[in-house]
């Protein structure tokens, strides 16, 4: 069986324009709700696939954090190319660590982290964990039998993890710079999330040296929270914040 891989998309709804960054092991889809939402309240969405993404495991173990990063610059230059000058950035765990990159590295109108790391201790465990689920589930996709996916899988267990060493190499730089974004923020946690240290959203909070951030806990979501039960409330949270930002477009 083929699998048909995922695609970025663009949900064009009006001059203010916000980024969206599917999460680690994720694509398009985690965000795709979201941008849906925001596109019906007059907002552009534009979501890329992060390199790696979406297609045969094997190829995410040969990315890394500047692939990603360099992705995201292309997305902004994007966005920018198609006459967007007031961007706004939302991204889902690895997506967040990356919003939180763009705070200082870009002139943004807001940034929205939703369970992000800053924490990295047992980080890498869970994240090849992670992996090595993700792995399994897309040879089951492509409906490969048992005995195949064990093989392919004994193979894959033998790629290195320099993959899982990047993120959390960026987490710590990110950590270290979160003293640079003074964009204002609206920090998003799951208190259920069991990928990412949900006492990340402290951190992010409390080190960040913009005036205007907020934090806001989601008691009955886990990790992936644009797909969980509170998704709804996520996306009225979210829409709410980007009304109350200087748009230029608002003079």
């Amino acid at each position: 069986m083929k699998i048909v891989p995922p695609k970025p998309f663009t949900f064009e709804g009006g001059n203010r324009a916000v980024l969206l960054l599917h999460a680690f092991t994720g694509n398009s889809a985690d965000v795709r709700m979201l941008g849906r939402f925001l596109q019906k309240k007059g907002y552009t969405c534009h979501a890329p696939i992060l390199s790696g993404h979406g297609v045969p495991p094997e190829e995410l173990m040969e990315a890394d954090t500047d692939a990603w990063w360099y992705d995201v610059e292309k997305a902004v230059e994007y966005l920018k190319n198609e006459g967007y000058e007031e961007i706004a950035v939302a991204g889902l765990s690895l997506g967040g660590l990356m919003t939180l990159k763009a705070g200082y590295m870009f002139d943004l109108k807001g940034i929205i982290p939703m369970c992000a790391p800053a924490i990295t201790t047992d980080n890498k465990e869970r994240l090849y964990q992670g992996v090595l689920q993700y792995a399994r589930d897309f040879k089951k996709m492509e409906d490969k039998d048992e005995e195949q996916i064990e093989k392919e899988m004994a193979s894959f267990e033998e790629l290195p993890v320099d993959t899982l060493y990047s993120i959390n190499e960026t987490i710590d730089e990110v950590k270290d710079s979160l003293d640079m974004i003074y964009t204002p923020a609206f920090i998003v946690q799951a208190v259920q999330d069991k990928m990412v240290h949900p006492e990340s959203a402290n951190v992010i909070h409390d080190n960040i040296a913009s005036d205007d951030k907020t934090l806001k806990w989601y008691e009955h979501s886990s990790h992936v929270i644009t797909h969980g039960p509170e998704k709804e409330q996520l996306h009225e949270d979210i829409y709410q914040f980007l009304e109350r930002l200087d748009w230029e477009s608002d003079k």
